[in-house]
């Protein structure tokens, strides 16, 4: 089961009352949804939105009891604009964006979001879409694929994995997460093998991002989150890599110098110890807010 991270903290920033309307930009297993809908009865809304149909699935079966509460969407919160009139879900008091992937895409989606299990290279968040983690590997140019480990990855050993991974498509082509992770660990010299994260970790990561397109949706999300919510509106972002919370903190302060919000986080909130110990996952969750003038 997901446990959702900072629970007491976005209920804090997002600051849910009575008859308010709420979207979820990244509803997933609807844990954040469910917290905010028990906040807003009776009459209170929330839309939300995922780009994984099946998170969709998981939203609708957890939030059968607030029928005429709840719309989902399929889509991407970069079009949230669309989804919004679409719904005409209006007026907007709050926007929550949990830019994790749950863990049920980890442990049950079969898309090799994870290199603790051996799947298929896919790494999709919308099934539909047609670019996988698989054609990155095997088809992207070395240049290119270096670029992809260095920007989205911030990975300093890009350029030996890019050229292990040539190397190793030329032989047989690179399907599966093991097999990936194999050649990621040949890459990389042995006594930086064995850190506090696994070496993998940021060359999953940066494919993971270039196959979704992840950054260019956060920006594009940002920016139709403030123009959806009403004045006094709250957005409140949690992030989970630096690139992120990067994008997050320059939009924030670029909207505060524009009169057009105020920060209410001047500095990112993180987890508690309390939460640390029960959620180790969310150790690296920053969470920052905005609200609308």
């Amino acid at each position: 089961m997901h446990v959702p991270v900072l629970t007491k903290e976005v209920l804090q920033y997002i600051d849910p009352k009575p008859n308010e309307n709420f979207i979820d930009g990244t509803v997933g297993q609807a844990r954040h949804t469910l917290l905010i809908l028990e906040k807003t009865g009776p009459a209170g809304r929330v839309l939300g939105i995922d780009l994984d149909a099946g998170q969709i699935e998981n939203s609708r079966l957890q939030t059968e009891k607030f029928q005429g509460r709840v719309a989902l969407a399929r889509g991407s919160y970069g079009n949230m604009r669309e989804i919004a009139k679409n719904n005409n879900f209006t007026p907007v008091h709050g926007v929550l964006l949990d830019l994790g992937y749950s863990s049920w895409q980890i442990e049950d989606s079969r898309r090799g979001f994870s290199f603790m299990k051996d799947e298929p290279l896919d790494m999709r968040y919308d099934a539909q879409g047609s670019l996988t983690a698989e054609k990155i590997i095997n088809e992207y140019p070395q240049d290119q694929i270096k670029k992809i480990l260095e920007e989205y990855g911030e990975e300093k050993f890009a350029k030996r994995i890019a050229q292990k991974i040539i190397e190793q498509r030329s032989i047989k082509k690179i399907q599966t997460t093991f097999q990936l992770k194999e050649v990621v660990e040949r890459a990389i010299p042995a006594k930086f093998r064995h850190g506090k994260i696994h070496c993998a970790t940021k060359s999953f990561q940066a494919i993971r991002i270039a196959t979704n397109k992840e950054l260019d949706s956060l920006e594009e999300a940002l920016s139709a989150a403030i123009s959806v919510l009403a004045p006094g509106g709250r957005l409140v972002v949690i992030s989970f890599h630096s690139l992120e919370d990067r994008i997050v903190k320059r939009f924030f302060k670029e909207k505060e110098q524009e009169g057009a919000a105020i920060i209410a986080t001047k500095k990112p909130v993180m987890a508690s110890g309390h939460e640390l110990m029960l959620n180790p996952r969310s150790r690296s969750a920053k969470l920052r807010a905005i609200v609308k003038v």
